[in-house]
């Protein structure tokens, strides 16, 4: 039996009615996602934390090809102790550092429990000693120095071991020949060893830190951003629709890409927000007050390698930036490889001593424009002498001893 015309037309209208509903429910929840995400997008990566790092193993899981950083320095510049990473030597004869203070010398041990530096000061027929633990090691390759805790504040060790010495010497900071613990490890000086260490606010020291959850040496996220919401977005199925919220250093403009190592290697500067809170592509001079020098100041080599390259003719007449010639995913320590970015803007033929030395100049550009200097600013003492490290500038130019190198 059919149905009467005017139900049909009823039930139509219903249909039509249910599906233009249904639609408008849809476009209204595709528009809201779609603002969602992109807010999501316009977000910027949170400052690295215990509760938003990822960990440099679940970055490697899909960058496979930057998993040599895990042998960097920056990556190992700040590390628990172990037979591994102590880098001094604590055999008999090898353990023990005189001072120029003829009371006063200083052992290091290693037993099953850790690592020790002891200093003994005699007094006549007695003597004070006093013992602390290695608890964090920093450094790896030119040395180490050792800090150790004290309740919940952190302190340097009084004796660092120099690689280039072979030998235990005096920790920079401290005057040889005393029995001194007492250097404070501040949060500017752990914000450039590390990824992230909550410091326990106190006005009356800045050196007390919670040590759970600390972020040892320089992770993947210090350079591009803490990586949970990057993760979870790459693992969503609305991935393609969602922003990568995660740094990528070489794709910021030049002085965001300057400013990314200048928090660390463009001086000590003066903090104006907390330390840990800059992430890679924000401006940095609303973090940090680094100094304005004029060309006639002297800069120390050592922490000031961005004030030094813009110096250089090299930089203020072209776009380099410091990844024009490093590669912070490996480790570069071949002068005459580095020297070789040099010619992508230069020839060897436009080198005034090439007359004389022709191609034997090749590889020679690092250490006659960026020579080795000394170090005003790591200084200690051995054996009553004054030991200065040797930091290569940036400062790029024709120095005045070059044609001897």
């Amino acid at each position: 039996m059919n149905r009467h015309p005017i139900s049909l037309r009823r039930h139509g209208r219903a249909a039509t009615r249910t599906i233009v509903l249904v639609a408008v429910l849809v476009a209204g929840l595709a528009a809201a996602l779609f603002l969602s995400n992109r807010g999501r997008k316009a977000k910027w990566p949170d400052p690295v934390r215990t509760a938003t790092a990822v960990g440099d193993s679940t970055c490697i899981s899909c960058h496979r090809d930057k998993a040599s950083f895990e042998g960097t320095a920056h990556r190992l510049t700040m590390q628990h102790p172990s037979r591994a990473t102590m880098a001094g030597h604590f055999g008999s004869g090898e353990n023990v550092l005189r001072t120029p203070n003829p009371n006063l010398y200083f052992h290091m041990d290693a037993d099953s429990a850790g690592f020790t530096q002891t200093a003994v000061l005699r007094n006549g027929r007695d003597s004070t000693t006093r013992t602390e633990r290695v608890a964090l090691v920093s450094g790896i390759r030119k040395g180490q120095s050792y800090l150790y805790w004290a309740g919940n504040r952190l302190y340097q060790l009084p004796i660092s071991y120099w690689a280039a010495l072979g030998k235990w010497i005096n920790s920079p900071g401290y005057v040889d020949g005393s029995m001194n613990f007492d250097r404070g490890i501040s949060p500017r000086c752990f914000e450039c060893h590390s990824t992230w260490i909550n410091q326990v606010m106190d006005p009356g020291a800045s050196n007390r830190y919670d040590s759970t959850g600390m972020i040892l040496g320089i992770t993947c996220e210090r350079c591009h951003g803490a990586g949970q919401e990057h993760v979870a977005r790459e693992r969503s199925t609305l991935r393609a629709m969602n922003g990568p919220a995660i740094v990528n250093p070489a794709r910021l403009s030049r002085q965001r890409q300057m400013d990314a190592c200048a928090q660390c290697h463009g001086g000590l500067g003066q903090p104006i927000a907390p330390t840990f809170s800059y992430v890679a592509g924000r401006p940095l001079d609303r973090y940090l007050t680094l100094d304005s020098l004029p060309l006639t100041a002297t800069v120390d080599v050592h922490g000031n390698q961005v004030a030094l390259l813009t110096r250089s003719r090299c930089y203020r007449e072209s776009q380099m930036t410091c990844i024009t010639c490093h590669d912070v995913h490996q480790t570069q320590r071949d002068t005459k490889v580095l020297s070789g970015r040099c010619l992508a803007c230069h020839q060897e033929q436009s080198c005034k001593l090439f007359p004389k030395e022709g191609h034997a100049l090749k590889g020679r550009c690092v250490d006659c424009h960026m020579p080795l200097q000394e170090s005003n600013l790591i200084v200690s003492g051995l054996e009553g002498k004054e030991e200065k490290a040797l930091v290569r500038t940036h400062w790029i130019r024709v120095w005045p001893d070059s044609a001897r190198r």
